[in-house]
């Protein structure tokens, strides 16, 4: 009970920074303490929270079908690596699995 009141003010202040990253923590850490967080602050996808190029590029590669080991050897990273940047674009994008990730860069203008 107590650490919802430490989370609802984390995340205030999070989103007053334009810190979207750890807003989406945050509002995360807040769900999971039985607690949605205030409209506006679920720590959605918003233009505060841009994908990086090489996410971009990623994000692209698996759109296109690619697995994690196929745009790993093509960008010269490890799959595990890959791995990480996808699990830090769906919440950025709103989608939940590689199936919404080619709508998703469309309709935020980063489709090829």
């Amino acid at each position: 009970m107590e650490a919802r009141t430490h989370l609802r003010e984390a995340l205030a202040e999070f989103v007053a920074a334009g810190t979207a990253g750890f807003a989406a923590r945050a509002a995360a850490e807040l769900r999971a303490a039985g607690e949605a967080p205030p409209n506006g602050t679920s720590g959605a996808p918003s233009a505060s929270a841009p994908l990086t190029p090489q996410e971009l590029q990623i994000a692209r590669l698996a759109a296109a079908g690619m697995s994690n080991r196929e745009i790993a050897d093509r960008i010269y990273l490890s799959h595990r690596t890959v791995s990480t940047h996808l699990y830090k674009v769906f919440p950025k994008l709103g989608v939940s699995s590689r199936a919404g990730l080619a709508e998703a860069l469309a309709a935020t203008g980063h489709a090829d």
